[in-house]
């Protein structure tokens, strides 16, 4: 059970991906309705001051209907809302604990990780304590599900257990140490077992460069073991 901090903590990241949805599905709705009379410049700032000037036409020329026109500007306030309070609820982080920051800290000094992955590592994963590598697999769902009759066995993809956000952040992060830290131990292996691979190939492995990366995460916050070949930011970077 995770500890009263740790649970505060770790609601500053449900209600940030909350505004962040809330936000995101008030942009879908404008954007869609307004493919439908034609306007495919998505959502940037000139078609934000006509939609606030009622001058945004149709591809036709014509103006948008007036219901229209009066939902979409409806809209648009939620939008602004919502941004409005995503960037009082991100100063916030600051009020987090001294471990958690400690946490994200340690994260961010390693290429390849960001404020964003650094964060929602400490805030959905490494606020719980493992007492080995098995553990974290199957917390994050990135371990085989072979099925075994005993007379049969077939590999079933992974478990996709736990929280999918977080498997979700930890393949790109995946591709992240690729790019940025070529070489490191994971990152030759990935070179080696894909060599002569196509992308399809290379898209299954990323899971285990994923599972093999939250593991060696794990080391070197707690034990404090640098991965294998990786390189910290330099000071610029940082």
């Amino acid at each position: 059970m995770p500890s009263v901090a740790d649970e505060d903590n770790r609601e500053w990241q449900r209600e940030r991906d909350r505004l962040m949805g809330e936000r995101r599905a008030c942009m879908d709705r404008i954007v869609k309705k307004l493919r439908t009379q034609g306007v495919w410049n998505g959502l940037d700032e000139r078609v934000r001051r006509q939609l606030r000037e009622g001058t945004l036409r149709r591809i036709d020329g014509e103006l948008l209907a007036p219901m229209l026109q009066a939902a979409l500007v409806v809209e648009l306030d939620r939008v602004e809302t919502m941004q409005s309070r995503l960037k009082e609820w991100e100063r916030r982080q600051a009020e987090l604990t001294p471990a958690a920051a400690g946490r994200i800290e340690q994260l961010m000094q390693l290429r390849g990780i960001g404020v964003v992955g650094a964060r929602q590592m400490t805030l959905r994963l490494f606020w719980r304590t493992f007492d080995n590598r098995r553990q974290i697999g199957a917390c994050t769902g990135l371990v085989g599900m072979p099925y075994d009759s005993g007379t049969m066995r077939q590999d079933q993809g992974i478990s996709k257990l736990g929280d999918p956000r977080l498997r979700a952040v930890l393949i790109e992060l995946a591709w992240m140490w690729l790019r940025h830290q070529p070489d490191s131990a994971i990152a030759q292996w990935f070179a080696a077992r894909t060599q002569g691979q196509g992308k399809r190939g290379k898209r299954i492995m990323i899971v285990a460069v994923a599972r093999r990366l939250v593991i060696t995460l794990w080391r070197y916050l707690v034990h404090g073991q640098m991965p294998q070949g990786g390189k910290l930011k330099t000071a610029a970077a940082a």
